[in-house]
């Protein structure tokens, strides 16, 4: 009885069907499986950012103006300085991912603890330098009046410099009755009182000639319309809605109430990508300590984990682009 082969025409070919497609494990091709969707999914929330930005162009905050602060350093006008070192730490972070991906191909489990380990810091660094940055972005700096438009005035002095409402505003003694069941507000929650009212804000605003509004209107030279001392004050009487301090999910001190909106969500988005890749390098870390890896000789997963961690990077590297820098 003779036997027949069957020539598939397989041979030299990457896949021939069986089950490692293009020579890469079930982990690798559903980590790449996890990373296209991903990308689509931040593609599609950073395409809606320039669409809306794109349609309040003439409005849109200023990033130069808006992160300006550094740890430590109050009072400091630094421009971009500390959202560039958050960058920095995050790219230098893939750098030694890189490199225990290495040291796990020579099976050197001491390198791949090292370099382990510093990734877990530059990705606890960045998460706690966001945290920073957010709680900095909602507090604010200056305060500003919302229009009865929903249009942000902030203030500056005669040579364009800002001007915080705590440097000219006097806050008159106020008080406000608390909500107690008793009154049949069961649900009734109250929000945190501005430092100021409106009219203080005006008030303080006649006694000092050196200062001027600044709308959210920007110019041809790319910077925001500053008003006359008279068409500062005559907005503030006919216009002013209520005092804006910091950020939340409603309004914000800086312009658009999109701007925010966009800043939390699609920042937070990938924060907490960065912190769920921090937790699992903590995991693949110990388990490397353990030798879990070194009794299978075989180091894949610190490398399945370092293409999650490469992503995430460059995912900043956009959000960094389309935030800060456009």
């Amino acid at each position: 009885m003779s036997t027949t082969v069957v020539n598939t025409g397989t041979e030299g070919k990457t896949w021939g069907g069986g089950n490692k497609p293009l020579n890469a494990s079930y982990g690798k091709m559903m980590m790449w499986f996890f990373i296209v969707s991903d990308a689509l999914t931040f593609s599609g929330f950073l395409a809606a950012y320039g669409f809306s930005r794109f349609k309040f162009i003439d409005s849109w905050p200023i990033a130069d103006e808006v992160f300006t602060h550094v740890p430590f350093l109050h009072g400091q006008e630094l421009p971009m300085i500390y959202v560039a070192f958050m960058t920095f730490v995050l790219i230098m972070s893939s750098v030694t991912m890189v490199l225990a991906v290495d040291a796990g191909h020579h099976l050197n489990k001491a390198k791949v603890t090292f370099y382990m380990f510093l990734t877990i810091i530059g990705g606890l660094i960045f998460v706690g330098s966001q945290a920073w940055e957010w709680a900095t972005f909602i507090k604010g700096d200056y305060g500003a009046i919302q229009t009865k438009g929903g249009n942000i005035l902030q203030f500056v002095d005669t040579e364009g410099h800002r001007v915080a409402l705590r440097d000219f505003a006097v806050a008159e003694q106020k008080y406000r009755t608390e909500h107690h069941r008793k009154d049949g507000l069961w649900f009734v929650q109250e929000g945190t009182l501005p430092t100021f009212t409106v009219d203080e804000v005006i008030h303080g605003f006649e006694a000092h000639d050196n200062v001027l509004v600044r709308t959210q209107i920007i110019n041809e030279e790319g910077q925001k319309t500053v008003l006359s001392r008279d068409e500062s004050l005559k907005l503030l009487k006919e216009n002013g809605k209520s005092v804006v301090e910091g950020a939340n999910l409603h309004v914000n001190e800086y312009g658009s109430p999109l701007f925010a909106d966009f800043f939390f969500f699609i920042t937070g988005f990938h924060g907490f990508h960065v912190f769920s890749g921090v937790v699992i390098n903590i995991i693949i870390f110990f388990n490397v300590i353990l030798g879990t890896y070194e009794r299978r000789k075989n180091y894949e997963m610190v490398e399945k984990v370092g293409l999650y961690w490469h992503f995430v990077d460059l995912v900043w590297v956009f959000v960094f682009t389309f935030f800060y820098l456009v």
